[in-house]
């Protein structure tokens, strides 16, 4: 296999561990931490706001005619990886701590990215078309899918406790100015293509917020003290297990299934990624904040992982791609 020339560590990554190690050296308390937790309400709101604002819903229904690539992709995000979580259970608590376990199957709850998956697949010569919808139906999805996911999987689990409440907190944080945003798209659309850098800046700010205020809660109430660093090795090694483990299954999958080149690509990328940008404002929506640093903390790790690996595979798959270009319908 050849590897791009330079792997992308993301330097947002970087920011958002930055950000935690922030949290452990000086936590949010008392008051700041009220209005610490407020602003990220806020910033999330704001945040899925422009998300719905930033999607052009006629350009996804370009690819929207395949259903079976879809029907693969959303299976994958939405039943796959929640099985494989609930197959990793005897990694309790000799392997995982409960606290983790549980952020594993956070992890595997969470819809599919949108940007990197389009990125990757036109990188790898994929249907870019229907990833374009089966990326961004899979974020419209989650809204309603992952919190209901969340408190199936997660429900009377130990810390993590998840409020019929909580699925209303959904609708009024996330899923109203999402909405919001679609229906505001006559007037902002055109802005917020305008303005792309300062939208981008909102988007990782409220990402870091949530972040700084979720870990914070954390150390002040002690939870870091159950992660050594051997536990953590022993995480990075199950994340980047789950992440070969699902590539492996979509791509025989998509070659049982029959499906040409472009589409297995397709599914390789939309289905096996998982959203960091869409699930921590979820987490800190659905759960408590002092138990929000270790959940999060599999989601942060796999999102790294797979931004390495599906790089080199898709630059792998572009270098043996044939001469002629994708196709553009769906």
């Amino acid at each position: 296999m050849r590897w791009p020339r330079r792997l992308p560590i993301d330097p947002f990554i970087a920011a958002l561990f930055g950000t935690v190690a922030l949290a452990a050296l000086i936590p949010l308390r008392g008051t700041a931490a009220e209005v610490g937790r407020v602003a990220a309400q806020l910033a999330v709101a704001l945040l899925f706001f422009l998300h719905g604002a930033k999607i052009a819903p006629r350009a996804a229904l370009a690819g929207a005619r395949h259903w079976r690539l879809h029907a693969v992709v959303l299976l994958a995000t939405f039943v796959v990886f929640p099985l494989l979580g609930l197959a990793a259970a005897p990694l309790r608590p000799a392997v995982l701590t409960p606290e983790l376990y549980q952020g594993l199957l956070f992890l595997c709850a969470v819809p599919s990215t949108v940007q990197t998956s389009i990125a990757f697949t036109a990188i790898a010569r994929g249907n870019v078309p229907a990833a374009v919808f089966t990326a961004s139906f899979s974020n419209i999805a989650g809204i309603a899918l992952t919190p209901l996911l969340v408190t199936l999987l997660l429900q009377g689990s130990g810390e993590v406790r998840v409020s019929a409440g909580s699925i209303g907190t959904v609708v009024l944080q996330l899923l109203v100015p999402f909405v919001a945003g679609q229906l505001s798209r006559r007037w902002t659309a055109g802005w917020i293509e305008r303005h792309r850098s300062l939208t981008g800046r909102v988007d990782r700010g409220a990402i870091l917020l949530v972040v700084y205020s979720a870990f914070s809660a954390g150390v002040v109430a002690g939870v870091w003290d159950e992660v050594s660093p051997g536990r953590l090795i022993v995480l990075i090694a199950v994340v980047a297990g789950l992440l070969a483990l699902v590539l492996g299954l979509l791509h025989a999958g998509g070659r049982l299934l029959r499906f040409d080149r472009a589409d297995r690509v397709t599914i390789l990328f939309c289905g096996a990624k998982k959203s960091l940008a869409t699930g921590l404002p979820m987490a800190a929506v659905l759960v408590q904040p002092e138990a929000l640093g270790l959940l999060v903390l599999p989601l942060m790790i796999y999102h790294q992982i797979q931004l390495v690996v599906c790089a080199a595979i898709a630059r792998s798959w572009a270098d043996r791609a044939p001469p002629t270009p994708a196709r553009t319908d769906a």
